[in-house]
């Protein structure tokens, strides 16, 4: 009995030496610092956890700090903290064995998704997209047909759906009209697509949600009509207006951090916003590049005007 006491102690006082909580003026310090760098507000939790050796760094123990705003997905952050307690620092470690816009691109499912371009191209561009919004509208003309003819059968474009719905109240059943077409013809997806960005300020212009999505479900059965597809089976799925698929994208687009249209990821790296030609240019090339493949000529800029 004597004998398990001292074991019993011993593990106690091993266990304290592992993990110790922060004392508070110490928790106090952290806790500051992490709010003023991260600009964190008052309403959010900032809880300071127990301090652990840590072989990261010599003269240098480890801190976990989770910040918790209440919306049921508090973050966890480690950092590390002097000996003396009078420097915290935060290290990120990168693993090089694993390529992050491979690891990027693996999570997006692209299954059934109609294409435009070389379907075994090494280069592919996702496009996470609204039909309603303006932005999209601007990035859509960027890559049809400027640097889709530039490009041409060195890339791959697949389109995903993000719409906004909370402040574009058509984009979802856009969306859900173009997967309609993109189940029976690829072409006709694209098509309407092309139709719909271009067309924005029309639907905007009926006077009622109701006629707005009538005047969407009239441009898909007229593409439906041009490329001769099945058009009962396209007017029962326009109809059921099945937001299963819309919806599915929308959360992928949320789990790899997509928070507003247009986001692209060529290759998995990843452009916010309607950006310049250039950009878009200088990503995909890169992106070749990488992948080995030959870059395209560009045609030089138009030089300036000259001042007066």
């Amino acid at each position: 009995m004597l004998i398990r006491r001292s074991l019993f102690i011993l593990l106690l006082i091993c266990m304290g030496c592992a993990a110790q909580s922060a004392p508070p003026d110490v928790a106090r310090k952290v806790e500051h610092q992490v709010r003023s760098f991260y600009t964190i507000p008052a309403d959010v939790k900032v809880i300071v956890g127990s301090i652990v050796p840590s072989n990261e760094m010599p003269g240098y123990d480890s801190v976990p700090v989770k910040i918790d705003g209440g919306d049921g997905k508090p973050k966890d952050y480690q950092f590390l903290i002097s000996k003396d307690r009078a420097t915290m620092l935060r290290v990120t470690k990168f693993d090089l064995n694993k390529d992050p816009f491979a690891d990027l691109m693996s999570k997006i499912d692209v299954r059934g998704r109609p294409s435009r371009g070389n379907k075994s191209a090494k280069v592919v561009v996702v496009n996470f997209d609204d039909f309603e919004c303006p932005y999209c509208s601007k990035m859509h003309s960027t890559l049809f047909p400027e640097i889709f003819r530039e490009y041409g059968d060195r890339v791959n474009f697949i389109y995903k759906d993000y719409p906004l719905a909370e402040i574009h109240p058509w984009a979802i059943h856009a969306a859900v009209d173009a997967n309609c077409l993109a189940a029976l013809n690829n072409e006709a997806y694209w098509d309407y697509a092309d139709t719909i960005h271009a067309s924005k300020r029309d639907v905007d212009n009926e006077k009622s949600p109701p006629a707005r999505n009538d005047l969407l479900d009239k441009m898909a059965m007229q593409q439906g009509q041009k490329h001769n597809v099945d058009l009962p089976k396209l007017q029962s799925c326009v109809k059921g207006q099945n937001e299963d698929a819309v919806r599915a994208s929308m959360k992928e687009g949320d789990a790899i951090g997509v928070n507003a249209t247009p986001t692209l990821f060529i290759n998995g790296q990843k452009i916010d916003g309607a950006v310049p030609v250039a950009e878009v240019r200088a990503a995909l090339d890169q992106a070749l590049r990488d992948a080995g493949q030959p870059v395209p000529q560009h045609s030089p800029a138009a030089p300036l005007p000259a001042s007066r």
